[in-house]
């Protein structure tokens, strides 16, 4: 399901009809049942913690490109006007840059968005410290098992750069091809040449997936 517009979930109709879909997507029930056990887990030191929802309009379990971004923003929380999902089709610009690099460079399918620390940090957009980085890239080696299919990973923004390469590179090994680029943030994207790199990882990405599917 891919909507033919960037800010869907303007549309409050929009993100009644995914919170549906949620219900009965196989493909993301198995990542919902591992997100719903660590925010109980985190819940236990943090009561307020919000732990969004994947999006069940994406590849769920059967992603093979995961785009891993730092932590979630207050656009996700329906609480504060959000959406309660990490998705493309969010009401902030973050998501809208994605969903038009994607759209741009045909990767509508096969993908996933996600970030090192999967849990909320504030109403405001706030950077993760190297604990919550520790604590998410912790979780992470969990959802990563549960994506069979996987086999390329994009590191968006200094933070999720970071966290890999202190926690993940040497555990995780060869197993994925890992790419790098910006934070496709809106203060990210103003920079010269953020978006075309964003872009051009995107294409790689596409590239990539296909030779993957037919080899």
């Amino acid at each position: 399901m891919y909507l033919d517009a960037p800010r869907g979930f303007r549309d409050a109709a929009l993100v009644a009809a995914r919170n549906e879909l949620l219900e009965s997507a196989e493909a993301t029930l198995p990542l919902e049942a591992w997100a719903r056990s660590v925010e109980e887990k985190r819940r236990a030191g943090q009561p307020d913690i919000v732990l969004p929802h994947f999006d069940p309009a994406e590849a769920g379990v059967g992603a093979r490109a995961l785009l891993l971004l730092e932590a979630p923003g207050p656009k996700t929380v329906p609480e504060w006007g959000g959406s309660g999902f990490i998705s493309v089709d969010n009401d902030d610009p973050t998501a809208q840059n994605v969903w038009r690099t994607r759209n741009e460079v045909g990767l509508h399918e096969q993908m996933l968005a996600w970030n090192i620390v999967p849990w909320v940090l504030g109403r405001a957009s706030v950077k993760p410290s190297k604990v919550e980085l520790a604590q998410g890239s912790l979780e992470l080696r969990a959802l990563l098992e549960l994506l069979p299919d996987l086999r390329v990973i994009v590191l968006s923004g200094q933070k999720a750069q970071e966290a890999w390469d202190t926690h993940l590179d040497l555990a995780i090994g060869d197993r994925y091809r890992v790419l790098r680029t910006v934070h496709p943030a809106g203060q990210s994207f103003a920079q010269a040449g953020a978006k075309e790199r964003f872009t051009q990882t995107l294409a790689n990405v596409a590239e990539l997936v296909a030779e993957r599917a037919h080899s």
